[in-house]
């Protein structure tokens, strides 16, 4: 493995604040290398940069990367950043947070990648949990935000790391796993991977990276032809809903909306009663998974029931973020026909009069590749408001746009501003309803907009 740290001395990041490069600053400044950073907008994240002694300026400049000897960036940063063109210009070493993060998890004795379409973050954010419950000192790079560790990740003393492992792109494949973690495998990032032929093989070799254990859905078609199309030789651990697997639940109870009740089993044997505060039969599974996973790294029983008794769910994964005149404002990240279905039905399954879906589509590949799919998720619920798509990295050469979607699904609105949308919903919800924000852009502020709507419609 080549380490283009060897000899560095001085890392910039371009885009520090961001949630997976906040790890890797944390990782890199404990390990003593000199850092400075850039970002264009303050937030809570920055914050704790600067409170750990990092210099960091506000905006992209090409003067702020002068000194540095490796220049790292996220994929958001665009080519024609001015700050990005002056580290190609500047004979420093440049490279991808991707390259990065992989660097990093071979570091580590122990490295768990977590993998798959769908669960990802939640996952790794149980395991997270389980593991600090072993007091294993572990360091954690999540693609969300957990309370645990007051942000998205964690440095620890221990050779034991939790890595949120994306598969956009490839950059899993930079990656040096130890045990890694396979949820399900989905048909997204199609405008990358182009088939689900080649998607599946991206997720073989990924296993084949693997060095030691992987933690693979057994109940999953995809998942299952993606191992054995694999050469790995090492230990297989399947977990599921089905008794065929290693581990799977058992006597699934739900106490109240936001608690389920289980029994771990293994092998037909039960291992112990496992509560989890986070509803949906979907975070089951995932739990599953984060015991399975933790096991594997050495935790026992006793770390399983304790880690996952305290999860309360990672920011912006079915998020309660407000009650207000018997309103409930919920916020999730999902952003797949699939995440959008399991949050949904999930929604549906609670004790409120309607829910409201407020989508926000994100990337035009995405939402004209599995409109009908989106179509089909969005009109489980009873109410679905649609924004604009948020293109982020693409331009619009698919024509596609939210009126599209919207005439799809029985009764959709759709409006053009956050404003709007806020409006429109704050008006029409009615005391027992849910409202839900939906997606991995910035939907998230019309569920705010929506709170100070709600508040003073009700004099909160």
């Amino acid at each position: 493995m080549k380490d283009f740290l060897t000899g560095k001395k001085h890392v910039h990041f371009i885009g520090i604040g961001g949630s997976g490069m906040y790890p890797l600053a944390q990782i890199l400044h404990k390990k003593g290398y000199y850092l400075t950073g850039s970002d264009n907008n303050e937030t809570e994240t920055l914050k704790a940069v600067r409170g750990m002694g990092i210099k960091v300026f506000m905006g992209h400049d090409p003067h702020n990367i002068d000194g540095a000897d490796l220049i790292v960036h996220t994929a958001a940063i665009m080519s024609d950043n001015p700050e990005l063109i002056a580290a190609k210009q500047s004979g420093a070493k440049v490279v991808e947070r991707s390259e990065l993060l992989g660097l990093v998890t071979g570091w580590y004795d122990k490295a768990i990648c977590v993998s798959g379409t769908h669960g990802k973050t939640t996952t790794s954010s149980m395991l997270t949990h389980i593991l600090l419950a072993a007091n294993i000192d572990i360091s954690a790079v999540i693609g969300g935000k957990l309370k645990a560790i007051g942000g998205s990740g964690r440095v620890g003393s221990s050779d034991t790391m939790v890595c949120e492992a994306c598969e956009f792109s490839n950059t899993f494949l930079k990656l040096y796993p130890n045990i890694s973690v396979v949820l399900n495998i989905d048909a997204d990032h199609l405008d990358f991977f182009k088939t689900m032929d080649n998607l599946r093989a991206s997720f073989t070799k990924f296993i084949d990276n693997t060095t030691d254990v992987i933690v693979i859905n057994g109940d999953d078609e995809n998942t299952m032809r993606a191992v054995n199309a694999s050469g790995f030789d090492k230990e297989i651990i399947t977990f599921g809903h089905s008794d065929k697997n290693r581990y799977y639940p058992m006597n699934i109870e739900k106490v109240d909306d936001f608690r389920t009740d289980f029994d771990l089993m293994e092998n037909g044997k039960k291992l112990d009663r496992i509560s989890i505060h986070v509803p949906g039969a979907h975070n089951v599974l995932n739990a599953v998974a984060a015991s399975a996973a933790a096991i594997a790294a050495g935790a026992q029983i006793s770390d399983i029931n304790k880690g996952l008794s305290t999860f309360f769910g990672a920011i912006r994964r079915f998020e309660r973020l407000a009650v207000i005149g018997g309103i409930t404002i919920v916020d999730d990240y999902a952003h797949h026909p699939a995440e959008v279905s399991a949050t949904l039905k999930t929604a549906k399954g609670m004790n409120f009069k309607r829910v409201w879906a407020v989508h926000q589509p994100f990337t035009y590949s995405r939402t004209a590749t599995l409109l009908e799919d989106f179509a089909n998720a969005l009109q489980i619920a009873d109410k679905t408001v649609l924004t604009e798509i948020m293109g982020s990295r693409e331009k619009n050469t698919y024509n596609i746009y939210s009126a599209d979607l919207c005439a799809k699904i029985p009764g959709a609105k759709w409006f053009p501003t956050f404003e709007e949308v806020a409006g429109y919903v704050a008006e029409n919800a009615e005391s027992g309803d849910m409202i839900i924000t939906l997606g991995c852009g910035d939907v998230y502020k019309v569920a705010y907009m929506i709170i100070e709507l709600l508040k003073e419609k009700y004099g909160e």
